[in-house]
């Protein structure tokens, strides 16, 4: 069970004057997440327009790591980053800093080329499940088995209908036996009703900017690190006073 912290991901730089947009701004905000007790960082590298990039990973991956030793650093292969397959898997086959892993979304028609490139480029793979649709289709492959781990990703609002989705997600999972370790999150209203659903289920999470900028309570936060604070409280809350 870890919390892993979601810095950026395709939000506009008006989402939150917190939001880190460079390649020094998220080596930066990535430290500041990881003393909060962060365990994972992913992280949607930027372009100098301040756009995604799969191009900007080399420079991205580097700063981060220099700023946080030791710490696994994930990027995202989101279609929609450069809108264009060959592009795409270009990038990732040029990548010199290596990620230690990355999300690849099962809704995408490419997903199973961009997995096979990612792991013969040894790049861990976090599969991206945000339907029951995308879990039948993960369960019928081969290399299923070999994933780093299972994303449940539910960017639906309303909450009851948002359980509903994951917990059928899950089930298909269940059924075809795959075992691989779970990383549930949500999006805006959904994102801290899932962190209390992962603790309960011994799931792993993540929380951020990405995902959304209110605390539990409703208020916006100050940054990256609060949220990813607020999380660890509730994955590992204080122990009583002897």
């Amino acid at each position: 069970m870890i919390v892993q912290a979601c810095i950026n991901g395709a939000r506009p730089r008006d989402f939150h004057p917190g939001l880190p947009l460079t390649a020094q701004a998220m080596a930066s905000d990535a430290a500041a997440c990881v003393a909060a007790g962060a365990a994972e960082l992913h992280i949607h590298p930027r372009g100098a327009d301040g756009r995604e990039s799969l191009a900007a990973v080399d420079e991205t991956v580097f700063a981060v790591r220099k700023a946080c030793p030791g710490t696994f650093v994930g990027v995202s292969t989101g279609a929609w980053i450069e809108n264009d397959v060959e592009r795409t898997r270009a990038a990732i086959a040029g990548w010199r800093e290596l990620p230690d892993y990355a999300s690849v979304n099962l809704s995408e028609a490419d997903a199973p080329a961009v997995m096979d490139l990612l792991r013969r480029r040894g790049v861990g793979i976090e599969a991206g499940l945000a339907t029951t649709e995308d879990a039948e289709r993960l369960v019928t492959f081969a290399d299923r088995d070999r994933v780093l781990r299972i994303l449940i990703e539910i960017d639906i609002q309303d909450l009851n209908a948002a359980l509903d989705e994951a917990h059928g997600i899950a089930a298909v999972l269940e059924r075809a036996g795959l075992r691989r370790p779970i990383l549930l999150h949500g999006v805006d209203a959904t994102v801290w009703p899932f962190v209390e659903l992962a603790h309960r289920k011994r799931w792993s999470t993540r929380v951020g900017l990405e995902d959304g900028r209110t605390l539990a309570d409703g208020r916006t936060a100050k940054d990256n690190a609060e949220i990813v604070a607020a999380a660890v409280a509730i994955f590992r809350p204080a122990p009583l006073g002897g």
